[in-house]
């Protein structure tokens, strides 16, 4: 199999590549000629103290390691690929109390007891009030005079309230929710001038906001999601401090990651016109899904290596970091039909947008599905002339396909 043709120390992980574009080309390239590479690092560009990490960019090969967690662990070095270069070993280690970077039995034991939030029953519970704030987002966007930013207008606001629905946060504090998620993830993009010391002090902030939240209903308990998981005795509950972290995650995965697939959806839309068109006559159900596939807002995780194993025809050694890169396999031409093409009606769709399955499949897919399935429904309802004005700015970001700005128009 003859070698892919990268430019010399393409990474992809520089967080330079992703402020640009997906490097999707390049995702093709390796699965043709080599879908596990190793891709080596200088210094200590990621925070790990090694030499590299191997990319993985086949469909099937990313699902073999998210289902093996025996063999490739979340919480040797965290799901996290690259962080700042001057992290500390410790402020990496910290984010094991996060249930992303949890291996079993403790990741099965925390999920178990969070998975309550997401059940079928509760986000039916959900969805009517969803419906109603979508609509009244999308109502008041339209009636803004002149071109508006979509992503601080229409994106970001239905997954935040939503959030702040699903665990009682006052929907008055969700701006603060927003500053501090958007600070504990923007440390690549210079814009922000985030550093690595203002990113935790946001996470701090959250998790003391969650927790305060966790002792007050273990104090005084109410009818509501916080005092299911915190206020039962025993491993049936979560700690506070749990608590605090399952807000932090949710304030990533739950916000960044649906805005910006709503984003990248309203974007994939006005630039494929036809597309939209068939959006606004037939509103297939299949739409939430392919925008995911299309979106992929987290370009990849990573795994570590428990033991000496072979992964597409490689010998990973034990302690190897493994980069699954999801947008590449959401692009398999082996697993879609016209992969570069964007297409509402697409089924089925066995992407990887809500990760490879295994024990880290995302626990609020079913809400995440909603949510763009109601804002896509009030803004072809409320906006159907919906029209680009500027290209979007993207996220300068190692590992999240990331919009800042996406700037429209009506009339």
């Amino acid at each position: 199999m003859p070698c892919p043709a990268l430019p010399d120390g393409f990474d992809f992980t520089d967080p330079d590549v992703l402020h640009h574009r997906v490097p999707l080309p390049e995702f093709a390239e390796l699965r043709r000629a080599e879908p596990v590479r190793w891709i080596p690092q200088s210094g200590n560009v990621a925070g790990f103290q090694d030499e590299g990490y191997w990319a993985v960019t086949r469909h099937a090969d990313v699902k073999y390691v998210s289902t093996h967690p025996e063999l490739f662990s979340s919480s040797l070095n965290t799901a996290i690929i690259r962080f700042n270069e001057h992290i500390e070993r410790d402020a990496i280690d910290a984010q094991r109390l996060i249930l992303l970077n949890m291996d079993p039995p403790e990741h099965t034991r925390v999920r178990q007891i969070v998975q309550r939030v997401f059940t079928p029953r509760a986000i039916r519970a959900l969805e009517e009030r969803l419906r109603t704030r979508a609509r009244a987002i999308a109502a008041h966007a339209r009636d803004r005079s002149g071109p508006f930013d979509f992503v601080t207008e229409v994106a970001c606001e239905l997954p935040l309230q939503a959030i702040a629905e699903l665990i009682g946060i006052p929907q008055d504090d969700r701006a603060k929710i927003f500053d501090w998620s958007n600070k504990m993830i923007a440390y690549d993009d210079p814009e922000y001038a985030i550093t690595e010391e203002v990113g935790k002090e946001s996470a701090t902030e959250l998790i003391a906001y969650a927790m305060n939240m966790a002792a007050d209903r273990k104090e005084c308990p109410a009818k509501d999601i916080v005092t299911t998981l915190v206020a039962a005795e025993g491993e049936g509950s979560l700690r506070s401090d749990e608590f605090g972290f399952f807000v932090l995650m949710l304030a990533v995965a739950g916000n960044e990651t649906t805005r910006n697939a709503i984003t990248h959806g309203m974007h994939a839309f006005l630039t494929h016109p036809e597309q939209w068109e068939l959006y606004k006559r037939e509103r297939p159900a299949t739409a939430a899904e392919e925008i995911v596939r299309w979106a992929t807002p987290v370009v990849s995780f990573q795994r570590t290596a428990t033991q000496d194993t072979e992964l597409g025809g490689k010998q990973i050694r034990k302690g190897d970091r493994v980069g699954i890169f999801y947008a590449s396999a959401n692009h398999d031409p082996e697993v879609f039909g016209n992969p570069d093409v964007f297409d509402i009606t697409r089924d089925p769709n066995p992407h990887l947008g809500f990760g490879g399955g295994g024990p880290h499949y995302c626990l609020g897919k079913s809400l995440a599905v909603l949510e763009i399935d109601l804002i896509f429904n009030a803004v072809a309802d409320a906006m159907p002339d919906l029209r680009l004005v500027g290209d979007p700015r993207r996220l300068r970001s190692a590992w999240i396909n990331g919009v800042k700005e996406l700037q429209v128009g009506t009339g």
